[in-house]
C-alpha cells in the first residue's frame, strides 16, 4: 500500500508553460521565500488537489 503523500496535496504541473523565472523572478531569493511564492503560484492557477 502507498503512502499518503505529507499534508495530502498534489500539485500537477503538467502541461504548465511558466519558466522558474516566472515563478520566482530573476534574483536569489532565501529558500523560505520560495516556498511562498510557489504556493502563491499553485494558488493561483489552481493546481493542488487534495
Amino acid at each position: 500500500m502507498a503512502k499518503k503523500a505529507f499534508g495530502g496535496y498534489r500539485i500537477n504541473f503538467k502541461g504548465r508553460k511558466e519558466t522558474v523565472e516566472d515563478v520566482f523572478g530573476n534574483k536569489p531569493i532565501a529558500p523560505s521565500e520560495m516556498t511562498k511564492k510557489l504556493w502563491v503560484f499553485v494558488k493561483k492557477k489552481g493546481i493542488a488537489g487534495k
